[in-house]
Formats: C-alpha cells, structure tokens, sequence
C-alpha cells in the first residue's frame, strides 16, 4: 500500500464486532490460559495490543523492521543514547533541537560518552571528525531551527564506512515527506507529539530500527521493557487516530508554507526566510532528491529582536507556543524557549540568534495567516 492507505488502514485487522475503529486495550495485565502459556501479552509495560498495533503501523511508514512508541520524543532520543557505552564518541549535527543537546551534554556525558558538533553538511569534514570510538552519527534534516539540509544517503555511507550508526531525527518532515531508512539510516525517532499526532494533545516519541534482528534492536527492546518508557494505551490509540489524517494534513501545511515563506521574503521587516522548499535555499535540491516536500516549518528573521518580541505579542490567531506539527499554527522564540540551553558557540557557528523566529504553519487559510502576521510584524 501507498502511504494515504497505510496512514488511514495502518495494520488494523477486524474482530469479530466489525469495528472500524481499533479497540482501546487497558489493560495492565493478562491472563494465562495455563502454566507455560501465553497469549503474547503479559503485562502491559512490556505489550500492549494497542501501542502494538501503533508500533506496527509506524514501523510500515519508515519502511523500518521495529518501531517502539514512547512516552515522548526525548525518551526515543534517551533509548538511542543507551545504546552508548563510556569512551564512545557521537558526531551530532550542530543545529538541533536543544533539548537534544540538553540530554547529551548534561546527562550522557557524565557516563562518558564524548560529543562533537559538526556542521554535518560538509562531508568531508565529517569524515576528519570520524574516529575509531565514534560510534553514532545523530543528526536532524531539514535541522531544528536553521532548516540546514544534511545528505542522509553520504552520511549512511561514511558512518557505515567508519563502523558507525546513523540515526535520523525525522520529526520535522514525518515519514509522509522522508524515509531515511530507505537511504540508509540505521536508525529513525520522532517527536511524535508533532506531525505524527498533529492536534497537540498527545506527548509521544517513536524509534524505529531497519533490522529488527539487530543487536541494537535486541538492545533496545531490553532497554524499553526494563525503564518502561512506553506510551500508554489511550495515547496510543489517539495517535492511530491521528495518523489516519497525517498525508492531508502535513500536505496542506505544505502548501501553506510555501506560500507564506514566499510572501515573508517581500516584507521589509524580514531580513531571511529559511525554509527549503524554496528555490534559493542552498539545500533545495537535496531536499527534492530525498524527500516528496518539504515540510511545514519555516525559520526568518527580522531587522531587529524588539520586532521579534513585539511581533510575539500581537498575535491573534497564531499561537505564540512551543512545539510544532499541529493543526493550528504557532510562533515561537527559539533562542529564548527551545533552544534556551544551548552552547553560545554553536548559536553563534549556526546563526541562532535574537532576530530569529520559527513558525510552524497550520492549516489554516492561508490569506488570514498572512494578515496576522503582518499586523503582529508592523504593528
């Protein structure tokens, strides 16, 4: 099946009821028939059907072996991480998601592991940083907030190369626009809470391996069923729900975006628009050859941080908010909410900076997020 299919079909299979909508398990634990025997489900922490049946139907998205769903984005990130061991060292692309970073530099490394930032564009620097240690490549593309647009193909290749992972941070795109499997990713996580759920009322996360026989995966299986960071039954069939809708939705905002990004580059207060579904952002044409489009979210900036700000506070139907991938549109404040933590050196080698706004386009008319932002602009 195409995606459309399999977002609205997934792996539902019908009981004896007939009932479209797949049954909510809640199970926390499961009877025996009798000793020795099981009916694949023990205790919830380890398997539910619902989250099993969502597991499997974003496993089928990637094009992936296994996936997991999880309590939020940065437990996929954290069950990635303890794949690590003390003396490994992970090149990361230097624009990503600051809570990323957070996990990195304030927990992980206290367990040894070595971090390095690179700008994961250039591949030959990539391949000077690779050391006999390095064990992973973590990266995000189109990148959280500067819209960097990094090669996953070449990347597999010279992580494989160097016996390393690649792991690919596909939130901003979801699985309906890229499949960095199918490239040659080794691994795949979400912030599910985003696109995947897209109405901002379910916190999730998803990590789907290529090779479910895999010594990570056996790994990771281990390491879920023993910190029990799964999602829960409820949230899972809400995210069933959700990705019944995820193609029209992503696709409309889209559509929306790309008409925004191309009206913000006529507005005198912008200075830059970020988004890679224009033809003259550097990463246009790799963002064509490995992705069906370009996504929802665009990064500008204006002449100065006090239109930022004011900006910020005279929105009326956009949401100054954090997150993104919802229905509704919001605006956030990068350097001030999600990446508040992050080194000075690396905002200043990305150029995150005060000027700088993220939006996250809904599906709204388009025509009236246009004119809120024009009114929040100029004032």
């Amino acid at each position: 099946m195409k995606d459309h299919s399999l977002e609205v079909h997934g792996c539902h299979t019908y009981d004896a009821t007939g009932a479209i909508s797949p049954a909510i398990c809640l199970s926390a634990t499961f009877r025996h028939p009798r000793f020795g025997e099981s009916t694949g489900y023990d205790y919830g922490r380890v398997a539910n059907p619902t989250r099993e049946s969502l597991e499997k139907t974003v496993a089928l998205l990637e094009r992936g072996g296994r996936s997991w769903a999880l309590s939020s984005g940065m437990a996929a990130v954290q069950l990635v991480f303890s794949l690590l061991s003390a003396g490994d060292h992970v090149l990361m692309s230097e624009d990503l998601y600051g809570g990323t970073v957070r996990l990195a530099e304030e927990v992980f490394a206290g367990y040894g592991v070595t971090f390095e930032y690179v700008d994961v564009r250039d591949l030959a620097l990539v391949g000077k940083r690779m050391r006999s240690e390095t064990k992973l490549v973590f990266i995000e593309t189109p990148s959280n907030p500067m819209m960097q647009i990094a090669d996953i193909a070449a990347l597999s290749a010279l992580a494989h190369e160097n016996g390393a992972l690649l792991a690919v941070d596909n939130t901003f795109l979801s699985p309906h626009f890229q499949k960095p499997l199918t490239l040659g990713a080794d691994i795949v996580l979400h912030s599910g809470t985003k696109y995947l759920c897209g109405h901002n009322d379910v916190i999730a996360g998803f990590l789907v391996l290529k090779d479910a026989t895999s010594a990570e995966a056996k790994r990771i299986e281990l390491l879920a069923k023993s910190a029990g960071p799964n999602l829960s039954a409820l949230d899972s069939w809400l995210m069933l729900r959700s990705i019944k809708t995820l193609g029209v939705r992503v696709e409309r905002q889209a559509e929306n975006a790309l008409a925004i990004a191309r009206w913000l580059g006529t507005l005198p207060e912008v200075t830059e628009v970020l988004y890679p579904g224009l033809a003259d952002h550097p990463g246009y044409a790799l963002q064509r050859k490995q992705a069906s489009g370009a996504g929802g979210m665009i990064s500008f900036k204006v002449r100065s941080a006090e239109i930022a700000k004011a900006a910020l506070g005279r929105l009326h139907l956009i949401a100054f908010a954090e997150s993104l991938g919802g229905v509704e549109t919001l605006l956030t404040y990068p350097i001030a909410q999600t990446h508040a933590e992050m080194p000075a050196a690396l905002l200043k080698r990305t150029g995150l900076d005060d000027k700088l706004l993220r939006l996250s386009v809904g599906i709204e008319d388009v025509e009236d997020l246009k004119a809120d932002l024009q009114q929040a602009l100029q004032g």
